[in-house]
């Protein structure tokens, strides 16, 4: 029975071959890999993943879908997991995960927040997304692209943008360009934030307003005189700011206990 696609969970199903093998070639799947599938969907990578993997985990939401997928691979070759990604506990699987998935733009932008508590955890990540969502995960800091998703996501990961996909590889066709991102957690040793709690504050608060100059964007948590001691000018925008800066100024507040705890 064909599967019609379903609007409420963002469906739009992967059919081009072309582009299918330029992902699974960017993902270099490895037999013994411990690897999950986030929305596999009808199969498009589920397939040739499992033609190399000893065993592959996917997370899907719709019911028709699990079906179809448990009478097309035995338990051992595929396990199933059926539930909202948001709220899957992703530390239930093995550690050195890798993530790939077709993701559905209307959960993207949270997705990759919850991912990203699990980083740690994570080996690397191969996601097909909104190219304009993609475009922000990436952006340098000075331009338009760059900003809140940007600062939280570069924190943690070092992100490259490898394939743009045009609409017409799926089906129905998105409104939108899709490309394809790899994600790498940063080494612990990398994360110099008091507290990522602290970082995502100020991101939020310098953001809220990008036209405004720090001055006022952060007026009430950081002084004239603060500026100096931290090397940053007033009158940048947080557009202006690499992740580093934010992470000094988030760590210069949280020493002076100005940031409302989490």
């Amino acid at each position: 029975m064909k599967h019609i696609p379903r609007k409420r969970f963002g469906q739009h199903f992967l059919t081009d071959q072309a582009v299918i093998a330029g992902i699974v070639a960017a993902i270099r799947p490895q037999a013994d890999d411990a690897m999950v599938e986030i929305g596999p969907g009808l199969g498009a990578l589920t397939t040739p993943l499992c033609a190399v993997l000893r065993h592959l985990h996917v997370i899907e939401i719709d019911r028709d879908i699990v079906a179809r997928l448990q009478r097309a691979y035995p338990p051992t070759r595929l396990t199933v997991h059926t539930g909202d990604v948001l709220e899957f506990d992703f530390s239930v699987l093995p550690r050195a995960l890798r993530v790939v998935g077709n993701l559905p733009y209307n959960i993207s932008t949270p997705l990759l927040f919850h991912l990203a508590r699990y980083a740690e955890r994570i080996q690397d990540m191969h996601f097909m997304l909104q190219k304009e969502v993609v475009e922000r995960m990436v952006a340098l800091p000075g331009g338009g692209d760059y900003g809140r998703l940007s600062v939280m996501l570069q924190y943690r990961f070092d992100m490259e943008l490898l394939l743009e996909v045009a609409p017409d590889a799926f089906s129905p066709p998105p409104q939108v360009n899709s490309a394809v991102v790899r994600m790498l957690p940063r080494p612990p040793a990398q994360l110099k934030a008091a507290t990522e709690a602290g970082l995502a504050q100020v991101a939020r608060r310098a953001f809220a307003q990008r036209r405004k100059t720090l001055r006022n964007s952060l007026a009430g948590l950081l002084e004239a005189g603060d500026y100096a001691a931290l090397g940053i000018a007033p009158g940048l925008r947080a557009e202006n700011l690499t992740v580093a800066d934010f992470v000094a100024i988030s760590n210069f507040l949280s020493e002076k206990e100005k940031l409302t705890p989490n």
